[in-house]
């Protein structure tokens, strides 16, 4: 098993250091495409091993070439408006390829969206209390089913649906890792309010619009694009493009008993360091001397971690957990350097969000969800931490957090000559919130802190170990940061019932 744990670390850490070496080059640059040929480089040289899928590996590295190849074809660039949407035009395509090579399928998805329908109760509720902000800082796309997210609101109704269990599960990846369209739950509702329609009123648009979404997919997304004024490039030619190129892949993937809801959410979880991570977005945000160092000393603690445990792993799903577990103890150090830690954090990004929900009612549907992913970040960092330095006491001992027996390597945020040295990027005398407030433009974007090339490269290689079983959403409790600390919601949390 260790040349399987080496291969899932060297490649996923040379797609993190694709994205890193890049945006360091290029920061405060123009983005053009073609900046993102590293990372494409990297998932070109995907492999299997052992009893790996090669479906499966084909599913991620055919899914980013044709976004590259597609993208490179229709545009030069992609604006900073647009490019949280690229990762969105995949799984559409995806489902409507399914639907069009298995007629029992596309008649679960039309009971499915039938049952939308009845569930308009359910639906009604649901957007209130989005709208609202009843559940506090809830990511709305999230992977796993926490309260507030679209794959919460589906797995409720697909609980009441007569379908085959697997087509369930299926339909519910869709919409968590996989990315049915850019459209979050309660967005519709929100809006139509906002316009004076009637709560009534308001429901049946949001049931409208999380049936097309299912039903039609790719024009949806075309629609929602078209609502959105993304203008970088044909939203609907990218569509048709890859469709052209990936139908094949698909094809072979369901031939070689692929479970449909991971075909659903390998070809969009790999795409987005194409014009999203490495991006105009993050070119600007990386400007920023701190900034870049935080993002570079995490990346280093998360390598020398991982490939330091390299001879003690006990299973795939362990290398996984340390990838993360590092990236969070890391952003949790830098973030204590600073003197604050994550309770003090998620105390104010949840206040603060109650009154974003006051100052903007008609806030986008997905406003918060980085902040979510950062809270949990750091909140689990901070337990690691905190074990560490309880265990080291007064002895002056070098802090070594441990993500289950696994040594988090720390010493490179030490040896980083801008975070080590606060006091250049501020008046020397009173630099005492340099790092900390780094880490709070980073609250709004922490794709390579999590780190989302990471996690993406990562899964690939476990689910095609794990084909058959659907990996997608997580069915496991997430220990939601402001749930943990804040927010008293977790009775209305679906992982326990996820089907």
């Amino acid at each position: 098993m260790r040349e399987l744990y080496e291969k899932m670390i060297n490649e996923a850490m040379a797609a993190q250091r694709a994205d890193v070496d890049t945006v360091k080059a290029k920061r405060g640059q123009k983005f053009v495409i073609e900046d993102t040929k590293p990372y494409v480089d990297v998932a070109r040289k995907m492999t299997t091993i052992g009893d790996q899928s090669r479906a499966v590996i084909d599913l991620h590295k055919n899914s980013v070439i044709a976004h590259y190849e597609t993208l490179k074809g229709l545009t030069t660039t992609v604006r900073p408006e647009d490019d949280p949407f690229v990762e969105h035009y995949q799984t559409p395509v995806v489902l409507e390829v399914l639907k069009s090579q298995d007629e029992a399928f596309a008649r679960s998805v039309d009971t499915f969206v039938q049952a939308i329908a009845d569930a308009e109760a359910r639906i009604g509720l649901e957007a209130v209390r989005h709208y609202g902000g009843f559940y506090g800082p809830t990511c709305v796309v999230d992977f796993a089913l926490i309260p507030g997210s679209t794959s919460n609101v589906v797995n409720r109704v697909l609980q009441k649906t007569d379908i085959p269990v697997e087509h369930k599960r299926a339909i519910l990846a869709a919409k968590s890792w996989g990315m049915n369209t850019s459209y979050g739950f309660g967005d519709a509702f929100a809006h139509a309010l906002e316009a004076r329609a009637t709560p009534t009123e308001a429901t049946a648009k949001e049931i409208a619009t999380m049936q097309k979404i299912y039903r039609e997919p790719v024009e949806a997304q075309a629609e929602l694009m078209d609502e959105a004024g993304m203008t970088s490039f044909d939203q609907r030619k990218y569509m048709s493009e890859y469709r052209r190129r990936m139908e094949a892949t698909i094809k072979a993937a369901i031939d070689d008993g692929v479970h449909y809801g991971n075909i659903l959410t390998i070809p969009a979880y790999g795409v987005g360091d194409v014009a999203h991570h490495i991006a105009q977005t993050t070119f600007n945000m990386c400007k920023d001397d701190v900034v870049m160092a935080v993002i570079e000393a995490v990346t280093g603690v998360m390598e020398s971690t991982l490939k330091n445990s390299l001879d003690s792993y006990k299973s795939y799903w362990d290398v996984l957990s340390v990838a993360t577990g590092a990236s969070a103890a890391a952003t949790e150090y830098i973030l204590q350097l600073d003197a604050f830690n994550a309770p003090m954090i998620v105390d104010l990004l949840t206040k603060r969000f109650h009154n974003y929900v006051q100052r903007y009612p008609a806030r986008g549907a997905a406003a918060e969800l980085h902040n979510c992913d950062f809270m949990d970040m750091i909140y689990r960092g901070w337990k690691l931490l905190d074990k560490a330095q309880r265990n080291a006491n007064g002895s002056g001992a070098e802090l070594v957090p441990r993500v289950g027996s696994y040594p988090v390597d720390l010493s490179p945020i030490r040896a980083n000559e801008v975070l080590m040295n606060p006091q250049r990027y501020a008046y020397a005398a009173c630099a005492i919130s340099v790092r900390f407030s780094a880490l709070m433009r980073l609250a709004d974007y922490p794709c390579l802190l999590t780190s989302e090339p990471v996690t993406a490269t990562m899964m690939t290689n476990i689910i095609a170990l794990e084909k058959d079983k659907a990996a997608a959403p997580v069915r496991a409790c997430k220990n939601c940061a402001t749930a943990c600390l804040v927010d008293q919601r977790q009775r209305y949390c679906q992982w326990k019932e996820a089907v």
